[in-house]
């Protein structure tokens, strides 16, 4: 795999001699301990010096509320918007400011500081996501601190921080296990802790997580639930020798197993108004099956305090099978989101029509692999103090698969008879080689600190059509940008910045002639912190050309070429205030409060012609001045909870404003002559929702605890989603109970 990498390119040769050469002489510590991995934001309390917007949600604020949804955890952040789908957070999209969320293509994904989607370059619309349930921590950033981070930078970053290797000190376990509603099962546990040996200290890691579900929704006719299988074990060593050098190696090896009767296919209005919970006879045969592995090998160097150096090497490998329902024929309507709106049509979904079902069997094969390498290096030039951080990341990414459709008549009484197996199709290959650099320096003088900084990427693209046609490309990308924080004093900060960002095409895309998404965006925020109180206020403007469309739910299945969509105007405030009055006024318990407060002005611009055409995907339809679809204007949350020594409660809400499902807004659905189009139930509005969630825990010694909780707790169900294929709505009330247990 490395010597695949160090052929194509002799960079890496280079790297290391760059950083041999520059790296300061290597001198004894007084002291050995243990060397953390280079984080995106860090922690809580270092949001507050970042010269950019960002935020930090530890896993303890995440497991006092019983989250294990993305959604449900990003609801309290500003600025991140997450779809959901199945109301478990199994395919969630994530945007952040404006960007498409679809499959969370447009934002840079990464666990643990290293790119986890299945291909992010040459298929960043798939379908995963790691799981937020077993992570120690999740980090944003959004505007100008995400340089370091690309390949996507027109959004932001969310990091995935799973769980750590504890320090040195006394083995741990770790066990939280709870059982709710639909015999929805989670359970996380690990074991470990460091060894003291005579060549070093020898860390371990043994994590298992698990979760199950029937799911809430239920299929016509019986059968299979909507549920889903959940499997994540992981092991992680580290080693600290005793050696002059002060360095740590780490290695992970991870594996998820994950099977889910989920399907693309939603409701007409009015079923869904009737039955949110409900599912369709058509989409019985509906199952999604994946497999990932996943594995890096750090090494970590601290030669002076000056110098650090952190490299890794990494591999993931992942397979999925989307067999669903895709289609209709022998009716007037064949695409699933015209036949909802069709009541000939919606007869044969229920399995009571003549006519005939397409289910597609979407199997695709994603492989990613590097190395990646940063070194920081602190120094002074008069009265200026320097943090000046290069990194360098050599990585190949592929994306293939194949297509297979079959066909079930109507029984006309809510059945369908034996399938009819079509051949097997390719569905193409893209491949991608990117060589990333970047420079960032850290300049503070007094108070002021400033971040300038600088990315490029070369992309050596390949791309074979599922026709076998072949194409190849060399893209550039140059990325960059400068943040700014003063520190007024202890208690208050400002902060400003201004970002390029980029986000490449698919190798199809760019065989089309699609061209890398583009932004210019900039900040200005306000920062607070005293005694119990916290506050964050950010306006934010950015101005998008040549953006991606996305397709999800519209063929091509990642693999189909990515179109440009126009472009965009957003601007908007962020806000969250973090309260404890208990702190604050000395009362023994804590009564903490937050607000979090999000208003976005998301629409469409820079548009030739007098609206996108058809080829924009879930864009189409737009004219300038558009709402982008599934950015709410509005979205807030608050919460307060009660906090004594052995118990506590917390009370959770949410508000998210109506917005669009696709471009055309409000507007009766044209062909690209601008004849009148059969209607689709992917249009439409997103009314607005809130939700109430309840959580509580008590704790019966030292070691034991108990939790508990309800989740939407009015049992308020709208329609969350209408792509990929139809109207779904959100998960109803749900109730959790159970043990955590630390020794």
């Amino acid at each position: 795999m490395i010597l695949q990498i160090m052929n194509r390119s002799g960079i890496l040769v280079s790297a290391i001699a760059f950083c041999l050469v520059f790296a300061p002489s290597i001198k004894a510590q007084d002291t050995l301990k243990t060397l953390a991995p280079l984080t995106v934001v860090g922690s809580e309390d270092e949001v507050f010096q970042l010269p950019g917007s960002g935020a930090w949600m530890s896993a303890r604020e995440i497991r006092e509320k019983g989250y294990t949804n993305i959604a449900q955890i990003a609801r309290k952040v500003p600025g991140v918007y997450v779809r959901d789908e199945d109301g478990y957070g199994n395919f969630p999209n994530i945007s952040l400011r404006g960007v498409d969320g679809s499959r969370s293509q447009k934002i840079t994904l990464m666990e643990d500081g290293i790119l986890s989607a299945p291909s992010p370059y040459s298929a960043p619309a798939a379908y995963y996501s790691p799981k937020s349930g077993r992570m120690s921590g999740i980090e944003f950033l959004k505007g100008s601190s995400q340089i370091k981070y690309g390949p996507h930078t027109t959004g932001g970053v969310v990091n995935y921080l799973s769980t750590m290797i504890p320090d040195e000190g006394e083995n741990r376990f770790y066990s939280r296990t709870t059982y709710g509603s639909y015999n929805t099962f989670f359970n996380q546990t690990w074991y470990g802790g460091q060894e003291q040996t005579e060549g070093g200290s020898i860390g371990y890691l043994f994590e298992m997580h698990a979760n199950t579900s029937d799911g809430f929704r239920k299929i016509d006719g019986g059968g299979e639930d909507s549920g889903f299988e959940l499997y994540e074990p992981m092991l992680k060593l580290s080693f600290e020798p005793d050696t002059a050098l002060k360095q740590r190696l780490e290695l992970k090896l991870g594996y998820t197993s994950f099977d889910a009767n989920e399907t693309y296919s939603g409701l007409a209005e009015s079923d869904l108004a009737q039955s949110p919970n409900r599912r369709y006879a058509a989409s019985r045969f509906d199952t999604h099956k994946a497999e990932q592995y996943r594995t890096y090998l750090k090494w970590i160097a601290e030669p002076t305090r000056e110098f650090r150096l952190e490299s890794a090497v990494y591999f993931n490998q992942f397979e999925r099978n989307w067999n669903k329902l895709d289609g209709l024929t022998g009716t007037t309507r064949t695409n699933i989101g015209e036949a909802l709106a069709d009541p000939t049509a919606l007869l044969v979904l229920q399995g009571l029509g003549a006519g005939n079902i397409r289910l597609r069997d979407a199997y695709r094969d994603h492989e990613s692999y590097g190395w990646q390498t940063q070194t920081n290096t602190k120094f002074e030039t008069g009265t200026l103090e320097h943090d000046l951080a290069l990194g360098l990341r050599l990585h190949y990414d592929r994306a293939g698969g194949t297509n297979r459709d079959t066909t079930y008549a109507s029984d006309l009484a809510g059945g369908f008879g034996p399938p009819t197996l079509g051949a097997l199709s390719d569905a193409g290959l893209g491949e991608v080689f990117a060589t990333a650099v970047f420079a960032e320096d850290e300049i503070r003088i007094g108070n002021l600190t400033v971040r300038p900084g600088i990315r490029y990427e070369h992309l050596e693209v390949e791309n074979r059509s599922g026709a076998g046609v072949y194409a190849s490309s060399n893209e550039h990308l140059i990325m960059g940008g400068v943040g700014l924080n003063y520190e007024l004093n202890d208690e208050n900060s400002l902060f400003a910045g201004i970002n390029r960002g980029m986000s490449p095409a698919n190798p199809g895309g760019y065989a089309a002639g699609t061209e890398a998404e583009k932004s210019l965006g900039v900040e200005l925020g306000y920062r607070h912190r005293q005694n119990g109180f916290g506050a964050e206020l950010v306006a934010f403007a950015t101005d998008f050309t040549s953006l991606i469309a996305p397709e999800v739910g519209l063929g091509g299945g990642g693999l189909g070429p990515s179109t440009n969509g126009g472009g965009a105007e957003v601007w908007g405030l962020e806000s969250l205030m973090t309260y404890d009055a208990g702190e604050r006024n000395g009362w023994g318990f804590g009564l903490p409060m937050y607000l979090s407060a999000t208003f976005t002005n998301a629409s469409f611009a820079h548009i030739t012609g007098a609206r996108l055409g058809s080829g924009a995907g879930l864009y189409a339809g737009a004219v300038n001045g558009d709402d982008i679809p599934y950015v709410p204007e509005l979205k807030l949350a608050y919460g307060i909870g009660y906090k004594a020594d052995d118990w506590g409660v917390n009370l959770d809400a949410s508000y998210s404003s109506s917005m669009w499902g696709t471009g055309w807004n409000d507007r009766t659905r044209l062909n690209d002559n601008d004849t009148i189009a059969n209607p689709s139930l992917i249009d439409g509005e997103i009314p607005s929702l809130i939700i109430f969630d309840f959580s509580t825990h008590y704790r019966i010694n030292d070691k034991i605890r108990l939790v508990g909780g309800v989740h939407n707790i009015l049992e308020r169900q709208e329609i969350i989603t209408r792509a990929p294929l139809g109207p779904r709505a959100n998960a109803p009330r749900t109730f959790f109970l159970g043990v955590e247990a630390t020794f």
